[in-house]
């Protein structure tokens, strides 16, 4: 931390020094003007967050506690019929809420702004890349899927599952849910005004917190950084199951072609046309088989996408809102409280000149304005112990979520098992069709031996 330790400022000054904060960090386009009127307030009660007796810094979630919160779907709603498609729509449904609205790209942007204004010191996932010209399918679905990850994420996030903004966006159904969202955000402020704890938030923070905000921070870089490289090799495993399924249809395709082939015999070869007749009725009938091969592992790879490479996909989108909140800890409250002591060392001076220069009426208003500043530093130094309190607990769910990888990892141990069992069982039932496709010797139709049977060396 820098600057000294203060004594907290009367709740006047805190509140009156922590608007003009809010204000300064607030965007116009997502709140809109201020006015008097709050609508809908909803603030924050520690009581309410399900922490144990005592330090209200510890939370005692499980995983399963955080997904029991809310399953959300994000379905693209189809295409309307027209020369041209505006936009694209999506049909937002939540368990808890028993609630399904549509929603726009845009509409999720504004539920970000709002909510990360509301919430600067919690970690809010990022949203994905807006819509570029001549967007195709593959970019629309894996936006669609990216969205579904970032709203789950935040309805199981404590305090935002709490908040008003996030059953507006989930439950709203009129026709304009930004207006909706910015209104309720209007006036409130952000999570420190709101808290009950903002103000004593050093008391309950461990003496060495700043060493274990840089191991914490070290640590998620590299478990981001490995679960980065799981997710590349996740992704070209389905990816490779897909493109199997596709060769085996194809496969299968052609040894239909071949046996559907009604080119005629030469004369010279007509000595083997009951044998040829044969291996074309069987080689025609092998294309079912080689289909629901396909079709086998076709269902594996999208399993694997959606059991492994999605939960992947999210435990990474989780890692990296920790990780960009680390950086707004850093570049936000901690540069401005910075800045603020700079100003105040600058006041000082001008304030010692003014004096040696016997000027009251400057040495009085410099007075004014350095006590005016003491307040501003007071309420930075408030918010920088705040930032790291939040900081600690949203730590503390990142820790709750690493169970997921024994989730994944399951998932994928499952998927290869009853993937490789379906397809194991075709096959075998593909076998014995294979037994008239070789002829040997007085029409008896014989597989092809081994090398090792045939009493020849492999080498």
């Amino acid at each position: 931390m820098t600057g000294r330790a203060m004594d907290p400022l009367p709740s006047p000054a805190v509140a009156a020094a922590a608007e003009a904060e809010a204000d300064e960090e607030a965007d116009p386009s997502a709140t809109g003007p201020r006015t008097s009127q709050v609508t809908e307030r909803c603030d924050l009660d520690p009581g309410r967050m399900q922490m144990p007796q005592g330090n209200p810094l510890l939370l005692s979630y499980t995983l399963q506690e955080l997904l029991a919160r809310d399953t959300v779907q994000v379905e693209l709603i189809p295409e309307k019929k027209g020369l041209f498609l505006k936009h694209v729509e999506y049909e937002v449904s939540s368990q808890r809420f028993k609630s399904s609205v549509y929603r726009r790209y845009n509409d999720f942007v504004v539920f970000h702004e709002v909510l990360l204004h509301k919430f600067p010191y919690r970690m809010v996932p990022a949203l994905p890349p807006k819509r570029v010209l001549g967007a195709d399918r593959e970019f629309i679905e894996g936006r669609r899927r990216a969205l579904k990850r970032f709203i789950n994420l935040v309805a199981r996030h404590p305090p935002f599952s709490e908040d008003v903004l996030l059953k507006l966006f989930l439950s709203f159904s009129g026709s304009d849910v930004q207006h909706k969202l910015k209104e309720a955000a209007q006036g409130v402020g952000d999570e420190f005004t709101n808290c009950k704890l903002a103000a004593r938030a050093k008391d309950f923070l461990p003496a060495d917190i700043q060493t274990q905000f840089a191991m914490s921070r070290e640590l998620i870089r590299n478990v981001y950084n490995s679960f980065y490289k799981l997710r590349d090799r996740a992704e070209r495993i389905a990816s490779r199951a897909i493109d199997n399924a596709a060769d085996l249809l194809i496969f299968g395709k052609e040894l239909s072609a071949l046996g559907s082939d009604t080119t005629p015999l030469p004369s010279w070869a007509a000595v083997h046309l009951s044998t040829w007749g044969s291996l074309k009725q069987a080689l025609k009938g092998l294309s079912v088989e080689f289909a629901l091969l396909a079709d086998k592992a076709a269902q594996q790879g999208k399993k694997e996408e959606n059991d492994v490479v999605e939960k992947l996909n999210l435990f990474l989108d989780l890692l990296q809102s920790y990780k960009d909140l680390c950086e707004r800890h850093e570049k936000g409250v901690l540069h401005k409280h910075q800045r603020a002591l700079h100003k105040y060392g600058l006041m000082k001076r001008q304030m010692m000149s003014a004096a040696h220069g016997r000027e009251p009426e400057s040495v009085e208003q410099l007075e004014s304005r350095i006590v005016e500043q003491e307040n501003v530093i007071q309420t930075m130094e408030l918010r920088n112990y705040f930032s790291l309190y939040c900081l600690h607990q949203e730590t503390q769910l990142v820790h709750v979520y690493l169970p997921l990888t024994s989730h994944i990892l399951g998932a994928f141990v499952n998927s290869q098992i009853q993937g490789h069992k379906e397809m194991s069982k075709v096959w075998n039932d593909l076998k014995p069709k294979l037994s008239c496709l070789f002829a040997g010797p007085h029409s008896v139709l014989t597989p092809p031996r081994s090398p090792q049977e045939d009493g020849v060396c492999p080498h």
